[in-house]
């Protein structure tokens, strides 16, 4: 299972959903939908935004834990 942890990285970069959502140019409610784990993908280039925007990896937002995918 893929977990996100992009609350995390949100607090440690002091950046609320609602200014990252700007800094992407995604909605809030599309960034909702990343942050509680229901999104079902993520284009490449929205992660490329994001990483670009918290000055992280991919691998600090997501992260891949062993067990059976909620569906």
């Amino acid at each position: 299972m893929i977990v996100v942890n992009l609350d995390v990285m949100l607090a440690r970069r002091k950046m609320s959903s609602g200014e990252l959502a700007a800094a992407i140019g995604i909605t809030q409610a599309n960034l909702s939908v990343l942050k509680t784990g229901k999104a079902k993908a993520i284009r490449f280039s929205t992660l490329d935004a994001i990483c670009k925007a918290l000055n992280c990896q991919p691998g600090d937002i997501l992260e891949f834990t062993p067990g059976e995918q909620d569906e």
